[in-house]
């Protein structure tokens, strides 16, 4: 193409766009001038400003000069090959070469007419070089990618908001991990972590894992409840990133035989930081670390947002609402259970309410509520901490967790005495919450008096409004499922996720609650008395009209909130 004046001749491939109707000249020449000025090549920004697809370019690249368009997934790189050209040639030219047959090396590009890329790479590596043609979007994943094997699997761009702030990570300075710290203070470990940390925020992850094997080494993102792997850098890196990990949470490094719990402060910016909960565990090929990412922005505990039926929240506020008793949550690990009693901490948390909580660890920070991390090597046990609290005057107290007899005794009598007691266990359903206690040991008696509501929940991943389609089920399918004649009879759309999109490639978008809010009846204080179990108790909550976990779910499908697939992946037909 020449410049003339202000006017582009356009040729090649933004000619033949034009031809094709994809791009009106007047257009072309405006892209392309802006493109020059970003110092970007044109499909590239054509691509990027979804101004042209990059399907379309592809193919009427393909049209116009005789080569075939592939797809570079089915293709099989070759690292080596790829080695043979300089990092700043692949990123200058937005090409990378693939692989190679004797003296020919085959270079994928999304422009073929880009003839100075061809002929520089074959000056630095003296071959003769041939042009594939991949689609732009894909050639740009694949060249990101690339890239960061190529620096051993650590780095990428950190030009992002926020890295400025990087050093703020807390870091231990005393004893044997700050004489520790210059063996791990190598620049690519240090990037690479601080890159994951900062790129779990952004793409909303709950957990990342850093996990050593015999042969390779992976880091995964658990990302709306489902793990999904990320990058795998060299396996001779695994002892640096876990001691890098281990300073940063102010752990023990030298101490690599037994478990160790930590946590890191990362500071976004002056008024925001994120907390991370790390764990770390020896391993069969080394230790493996996982860090929770704990958000406490009090912003999100607003019991709207969480996802309870009208019905059920009506019971959840009724007996949050109530002077003394116990509010139990229960659900497996990972379910929003601290979110939810949070939630019922913040409505509650009033200038003229004492609240205390003990728990393991402190995930979100309330002003206005007395929290106390508790810690067994300390001593700070939530039984000591429960009976502290009871001589210091409390209206609410919230545990963390009821794990043992001694805990839950204490729990139990503060609840009978005039307190509200906040806590969570970790059963599949509230009927079991019920017959766990009991299998604990408190007394049938005590158990009966002194719980008001439990709690039940799950999340489930929700459906990106734009990615999702009606699926057709037959009306014999849907009352397999759990469905009714009567819910049949008023009609709804079962909803399936589009996937392949590149801003939402799985359909879900976030996550949902199902729930399963019991309030303890008179008749089934009388049941517990009684000594029923677990299902005898569930019968007589159906009888009730408390919905169980899967007939919640089951109305999220019908709302078209997620899916059918996930509902079952998450409850028990």
């Amino acid at each position: 193409m020449a410049v003339t004046a202000n006017k582009i001749h356009l040729s090649g491939l933004a000619r033949k766009l034009v031809v094709d109707g994809l791009l009106d000249d007047a257009a072309a020449q405006d892209h392309y001038q802006k493109a020059m000025k970003e110092k970007k090549p044109f499909v590239s920004y054509l691509v990027e400003n979804k101004i042209v697809a990059s399907r379309d370019i592809g193919m009427a690249a393909a049209q116009e000069f005789g080569i075939p368009l592939l797809d570079i997934s089915a293709l099989e790189l070759d690292m080596e090959t790829i080695k043979l050209v300089k990092e700043d040639l692949i990123k200058k030219h937005h090409a990378l070469p693939i692989f190679k047959r004797g003296k020919r090396l085959y270079v994928a590009v999304s422009d073929p007419t880009n003839l100075q890329a061809l002929d520089e790479i074959k000056f630095a590596v003296s071959m003769n070089t041939e042009a594939i043609l991949i689609e732009e979007d894909k050639l740009s994943k694949v060249i990101e990618k690339t890239l960061e094997e190529m620096e051993g699997g650590l780095g990428g761009d950190m030009d992002e908001d926020g890295l400025e702030d990087l050093d703020d990570l807390e870091v231990a300075e005393t004893g044997k991990q700050a004489d520790e710290e210059s063996d791990v203070d190598d620049a690519p470990v240090v990037r690479f972590v601080n890159k994951c940390l900062l790129d779990a925020i952004k793409k909303g992850a709950s957990d990342l894992h850093f996990e050593p094997y015999e042969k390779y080494y992976r880091v995964r993102y658990r990302i709306d409840g489902i793990l999904t792997e990320v990058a795998k850098p060299p396996l001779s890196l695994a002892g640096k990133i876990a001691a890098r990990i281990k300073v940063m949470s102010r752990l023990d490094v030298s101490e690599r035989r037994v478990p160790q719990d930590g946590r890191i402060k990362l500071k976004l910016s002056k008024s925001k930081s994120i907390d991370f909960r790390v764990s770390t565990c020896p391993t069969l090929f080394g230790e493996k670390s996982v860090l929770r990412i704990l958000n406490s922005d009090s912003s999100a505990l607003q019991i709207d947002m969480l996802g309870y039926e009208d019905h059920q929240k009506k019971i959840f506020l009724e007996n949050l609402d109530k002077p003394y008793g116990m509010f139990l949550v229960t659900g497996p690990t990972g379910s929003g259970k601290t979110v939810s009693l949070y939630s019922g901490i913040n409505i509650l948390n009033q200038v003229d309410v004492n609240i205390s909580t003990a728990e393991d660890p402190v995930e979100i920070n309330l002003p206005g509520v007395n929290q106390v991390q508790v810690d067994e090597r300390t001593g700070m046990t939530f039984e000591k901490a429960l009976k502290a609290f009871l001589r210091q005057d409390p209206n609410i107290i919230l545990v963390g967790e009821i794990r043992d007899l001694t805990t839950a005794s204490i729990a139990v009598k503060a609840a009978q005495t005039g307190h509200m007691v906040m806590s969570t266990l970790h059963t599949n359903d509230a009927p079991q919450t019920l017959t766990r206690i009991k299998d604990m040991g408190v007394a049938p008696f005590a158990v009966a008096t002194s719980i008001n509501v439990i709690t039940a929940q799950r999340l489930c991943r929700r459906l990106h409004k734009e990615y999702r389609v009606p699926l057709e089920m037959p009306k014999e399918a849907l009352l397999g499922e759990g469905f009714t004649e009567e819910d049949i009879a008023k009609g709804f759309k079962v909803f399936q996720p589009v996937t392949g999109k590149e801003d939402c490639p799985s359909g879900y978008k976030g996550r949902a609650g199902i729930y399963q809010v019991m309030p303890i009846s008179d008749t089934m204080k009388r049941l517990i008395i009684e000594g029923a179990n677990a299902v005898q108790l569930g019968d007589q909550a159906a009888i009730e009209g408390i919905w169980d976990i899967r007939r919640s779910g089951l109305k999220k499908v019908m709302d078209g909130i997620t899916t059918l697939a996930e509902v079952n992946r998450v409850t028990v037909e």
